[in-house]
């Protein structure tokens, strides 16, 4: 895989904080704050697939998700079925 630069400016606070923490983990500054800002991505991302319903909103929702869609006439919809998901 190949690599790209990410640029970040911060404070002399934060960044010393960051490295105290760093540190602490036996990381380097980018690799601590590259899985720190993975971890906040995933959790992100995951938050949007996960939601709780009452029961009359959740039996609505199972009834929509019962249909078959109709990407013939919904554009939106062949493109989002279409699209790959930003974790894989």
């Amino acid at each position: 895989m190949a690599s790209t630069v990410i640029n970040l400016r911060a404070d002399e606070q934060r960044r010393a904080l960051i490295d105290r923490a760093a540190e602490a983990t036996g990381k380097n500054r980018s690799e601590f704050m590259l899985e720190a800002a993975c971890r906040e991505a995933t959790a992100v991302l995951l938050d949007r697939r996960l939601f709780q319903l009452d029961a009359k909103a959740y039996k609505q929702f199972t009834a929509a998700l019962d249909k078959a869609p109709t990407t013939q006439t919904n554009p939106k919809l062949r493109r989002l079925l279409a699209s790959q998901a930003p974790w894989e």
